[in-house]
């Protein structure tokens, strides 16, 4: 109802009621009786008595509003002495009066924060202030020392001490995985399917870890990211991710359909880094792990304990013979050694006279028996190459050695 149909309602034999504000406010409103609009009337001063309550707090719709909204300002505030004048240094008056307005003023000037937000990142929160401003703050970040990046750091290879001998590093190396600072995590909860050994009369330095395209993979420990680099830069690693730690370790993660992080990220242990694939030389879906010290590898089941998910130790003697690929986990010291001193076995195009290894992409129809017919080979010679039992489901894509 506009304001013209609202006077024309005011007949001169209503004049002397429009005093009455119910039989007003029935005009205006004619769906409403009088006891409704006496309801609104008695919300009505209720909102005014609380608008003005509120107006005595002058930072009260300030404060509302940054809860509401995320300013484009970064404030960081930084203690100040006490000598330091943050009021206007134009008032110069003495007096209690104007001190206690200094007192003020130089409070407002420190922000409070009134709410946080999240972010894409789990560790990281956006606060935000009273006096309009935010900032980002970092939970439980990784403390990473400015030195970790110093020594040897390439992003565009997947090996950076290339020029480091086995011969120059000491015979003991003490590292400390875990503190109060820095904690752990296996990279991802799934089944070992091949060891720190040799594998094909290849030394194989890491251990493959299965899982399903996608699956998550997580950082082993606090670090920087080294190189995040793809299948065509890594060869047989795939997409692979390099983390160094703190403490001198590198881990290597292979295959990964794709990562989450970039080179100079830091990360921290359990930290979401990529996920499973089977990229580069790969005959299925499986995370490949390597521990890796001066560019040298290890057996990662020194350190972890993947089945039961923990950590071996905390304090950890990396010993130069364990650097050797006859030597893995479940040996005494004495048998590492010995088993150091074999001379490396014979690559198999080395030893037979034939070509490189031969692989095949699983098509649709296919089973062990049929590709093993194809290619002049038997089931169990591919089981062999291959690592799997022969009731082994094949899956559409997957590659697989044949010779």
């Amino acid at each position: 109802m506009t304001i013209f149909q609202v006077l024309q309602r005011f007949q001169p034999d209503n004049l002397c009621q429009i005093g009455d504000f119910s039989y007003f406010c029935t005009l205006v409103f004619p769906k409403f009786d009088i006891h409704t609009m006496k309801r609104i009337l008695a919300l009505t001063i209720c909102l005014l008595l609380t608008t003005v309550a509120f107006s005595q707090d002058n930072n009260f719709f300030n404060r509302l509003k940054n809860i509401l909204v995320v300013h484009d300002t970064v404030y960081i505030y930084v203690n100040q002495n006490a000598n330091d004048s943050v009021a206007d240094t134009q008032d110069t008056h003495i007096d209690d009066e104007d001190d206690d307005e200094d007192d003020d003023e130089r409070s407002e000037s420190i922000p409070v924060p009134v709410d946080t937000l999240d972010t894409h990142d789990i560790f990281r929160k956006v606060v935000l202030f009273d006096n309009g401003t935010w900032l980002y703050y970092n939970i439980d970040m990784a403390f990473i020392p400015y030195a970790l990046e110093s020594d040897h750091w390439t992003t565009e290879k997947v090996h950076s001490y290339n020029d480091i001998a086995l011969n120059d590093l000491p015979d003991t190396i003490q590292l400390t995985l875990v503190d109060s600072i820095h904690r752990y995590c296996i990279p991802h909860p799934g089944q070992i399917t091949s060891r720190y050994k040799y594998r094909w009369k290849r030394p194989h330095r890491g251990i493959d870890i299965g899982l399903h395209v996608g699956d998550a993979v997580y950082a082993a420990f606090d670090g920087m990211v080294r190189a995040a680099l793809p299948v065509n830069l890594t060869g047989g690693y795939g997409n692979v991710l390099v983390i160094r730690h703190p403490n001198g370790l590198e881990t290597y993660y292979g295959h990964l359909s794709r990562f989450i992080v970039k080179s100079g990220d830091i990360v921290k242990a359990g930290e979401l880094i990529g996920y499973g694939g089977s990229t580069g030389r790969s005959t299925g879906p499986h995370l490949h792990f390597e521990t890796r010290y001066m560019g040298q590898a290890f057996d990662p089941e020194r350190i972890f304990d993947f089945e039961n998910g923990t950590l071996r130790c905390e304090e950890f003697t990396l010993r130069k013979h364990y650097f050797n690929i006859n030597s893995h986990y479940g040996m005494t010291d004495a048998q590492s050694k010995v088993a150091s001193t074999k001379p490396p076995k014979a690559s198999k195009s080395s030893s037979t006279g034939k070509g490189k290894p031969v692989y095949y992409e699983v098509r649709s129809g296919d089973n062990l028996g049929k590709i093993a017919k194809r290619h002049g080979t038997t089931v169990d010679k591919i089981c062999q190459l291959n690592g799997f039992k022969s009731n082994k489901v094949l899956q559409v894509g997957q590659r697989i050695r044949v010779k």
